[in-house]
């Protein structure tokens, strides 16, 4: 789940990069390096069918719940202490778990997938739901009762462009 929108973002560039060759009645060539030629935003771009391309994605989004069918949020905490950073998340996770209803998936904490930036770690929970006042509601009450040193920083980022 690093980045949901690649597939989008790899289809949109191919796309973009292809319809600059050959203008002005020039013929031209897209060459594409890449380990997976059977890539299927890949094989959509060289066959620039966009309808096939959107209609494969929008269903693999709505079987895993990705945007547009559900919001996704991303908490994350960040400390130069890992075990500070550690504890605050875990206990972020472990009060949204109280509000845990039907409407709301809570995954367990983990490091990000660029778990260290300037001397700082970084660890995450990931939500998926339907946004609303309630959940934000929620999220805000857990977020603000995180007892935190000027050290650690909490962030949450509703349908993140970067979920690294």
């Amino acid at each position: 789940m690093s980045d949901f929108r690649s597939n989008e973002r790899t289809f949109q560039l191919l796309t973009q990069v292809a319809g600059r060759a050959g203008r002005e009645g020039l013929e031209g060539n897209v060459i594409i390096q890449t380990y997976n030629p059977e890539s299927f935003p890949i094989e959509c771009a060289r066959e620039q069918d966009y309808l096939k391309f959107y209609n494969q994605e929008i269903m693999l989004r709505n079987a895993l719940k990705y945007p547009p069918f559900c919001d996704i949020i991303k908490v994350e905490v960040s400390d130069i202490n890992e075990e500070v950073a550690k504890k605050a998340i875990t206990s972020i996770y472990e009060k949204l778990l109280k509000y845990n209803k039907k409407n709301m998936s809570i995954y367990a904490p983990m490091p990000s997938p660029i778990s260290k930036i300037k001397n700082r770690y970084r660890f995450r929970v990931i939500i998926k739901c339907r946004l609303g006042n309630t959940v934000i509601g929620q999220i805000n009450e857990v977020v603000n009762s995180i007892k935190t040193n000027s050290n650690t920083r909490i962030s949450v980022d509703i349908n993140p462009n970067n979920m690294n």
